[in-house]
């Protein structure tokens, strides 16, 4: 027996350990599978699509997977001419300064302020008033753009609460249209995007916060250190981690504007400081079907988002020591 084990070499045993693994963990390894196969299907073979951005000028009868449209004239220069027309636009550096501008501005606003709600929140101990107050948080997270859009168009209006609330107070002298005004719409854009998400961003940092053990508080009370104190030298560090992660995410998203939100809020009075990419390129490229030319822009977006993630994940991989990959 012990001659017959000892003839059996590493590859083999690891093999069979293997196995074995694989049976013992089969139902946890059919729900992995099952979610691989949606992630392949749902978001790696679509960028076979990705061709047509190279395309000269692609007809949407035309299906992806023919030799008709495999054989189709590519794009001048190489493939990239819809990049170097997108790139010459006389709108580009508009369109560039919209996105990063509402992108940096929900990064600095929108992404702290949650962080700071949830630890707020954790310091409330009446469990039916924190319920309360989460709950309101979170519930416009549920509803569309499309009724929280229309909702605002109405609060907004001259004629509007917004209004009715500042001539009240005496903020204002008269009643202002706020969406035809450009000026007003970054803000508009970051205030309301806040107002929608801050309550559910929350929650993944109260789930951290309830995580931390709570013996580092009560010798941090023996110690003699206050609330505030304690959230700086306990709490924020112990979801550091955390945050770090979020953040990274939140830098790969600084060009997606939500195209959503700014669509149910757009109009031609404010499209000065309204006009960004996914709009561009939708009442630019999708309405005058040049498909070719709205498929450069999206995969010019995603390549800067993803160089984008890769920087800030390296960055704070070696400031902090703590990276998404």
């Amino acid at each position: 027996m012990a001659k017959n084990k000892t003839n059996l070499t590493p590859t083999a045993l690891n093999k069979k350990t293997l196995w074995q693994r694989l049976k013992e963990e089969r139902y946890l390894q059919i729900m992995a599978w099952i979610g691989l196969l949606w992630m392949v299907v749902f978001n790696y073979a679509p960028m076979y699509g990705i061709i047509i951005a190279f395309k000269k000028n692609y007809r949407i009868t035309t299906p992806l997977f023919s030799w008709a449209f495999l054989k189709s004239d590519w794009a001048a220069s190489g493939g990239f001419q819809h990049f170097i027309n997108f790139f010459k636009d006389e709108e580009f550096v508009n369109i560039m300064a919209n996105t990063i501008g509402i992108g940096l501005l929900k990064l600095l606003i929108c992404f702290p302020i949650p962080i700071a709600f949830a630890i707020l929140l954790n310091e409330v101990h009446n469990a039916r008033f924190k319920k309360a107050i989460q709950t309101i948080s979170y519930l416009p997270h549920f509803l569309s753009w499309v009724v929280l859009g229309g909702i605002l168009t109405t609060w907004l209006d001259e004629s509007g609460l917004i209004n009715q609330l500042l001539t009240g107070a005496g903020v204002l002298d008269k009643p202002i249209a706020f969406l035809a005004y450009p000026k007003y719409f970054w803000g508009i854009v970051v205030l309301s995007d806040l107002w929608k998400e801050m309550g559910w961003s929350a929650i993944i940092y109260l789930a951290a916060i309830s995580g931390i053990d709570q013996e580092m508080y009560e010798a941090a009370e023996v110690d003699g250190a206050s609330r505030l104190r304690q959230i700086f030298s306990i709490t924020l560090p112990s979801i550091k981690g955390t945050i770090i992660i979020m953040f990274i995410l939140a830098v790969g998203q600084l060009l997606n504007s939500n195209f959503d939100q700014i669509f149910v809020l757009w109009n031609p009075l404010n499209s000065e400081r309204s006009n960004v990419i996914d709009i561009y390129t939708f009442t630019t490229a999708m309405r005058s079907m040049r498909y070719s030319y709205a498929s450069a822009i999206g995969l010019f977006k995603s390549v800067v988002a993803t160089g984008l993630l890769v920087i800030a994940n390296q960055v704070t991989k070696k400031v902090n020591d703590t990276s998404l990959f």
